[in-house]
């Protein structure tokens, strides 16, 4: 089998006057999010091999929190994340087919719509992914990545 974790990015400030989207930090109760999401994968045995984390703040602050949990893993900045549809995260994904354990983590619509896309086929058919969210999906080693090819296996939230 072959896992991909999604995590949203924990809850972050309102952007400031003048300031550019990407360079939103945590707010505190998005830190508090983060080190709770940390703690749950690790608690659920769901330490990544690699992550791919959106360049932006308060995913890579999200990153930091939960890596103080599991401990260090391969991790990649990746422009693509960012801002992305379902369908450039899942030619995103399939890039790192040979990794059992993906994490990546990003933004919504992206990442809500992707869950929905590896389960149930339709990008459509979603309920929503709250800050600091984890879906994990599970899926054979060897299958396509292709809509409904994947099980949502766990969902968890803060």
């Amino acid at each position: 089998m072959r896992e991909l974790i999604l995590l949203r990015h924990a809850h972050a400030e309102p952007a400031a006057a003048d300031q550019v989207d990407l360079d939103r930090p945590l707010s505190s109760e998005g830190l508090a999010e983060a080190e709770a999401a940390g703690r749950w994968l690790k608690e659920h045995q769901l330490v990544p091999d690699r992550v791919l984390c959106s360049p932006a703040r308060r995913t890579r602050e999200t990153l930091e929190a939960v890596l103080a949990a599991v401990g260090y893993v391969d991790q990649r900045l990746d422009d693509g994340v960012y801002d992305a549809s379902p369908g450039s995260l899942m030619t995103l994904v399939d890039q790192h087919r040979d990794v059992d354990r993906l994490l990546l983590v990003g933004h919504n619509p992206g990442l809500e719509l992707l869950s929905a896309l590896l389960h149930t086929g339709q990008s459509t058919d979603f309920r929503g992914m709250p800050p600091g969210a984890i879906a994990v999906l599970r899926m054979a080693a060897d299958a396509e990545l292709e809509p409904g090819v994947a099980t949502l296996s766990e969902f968890w939230w803060p």
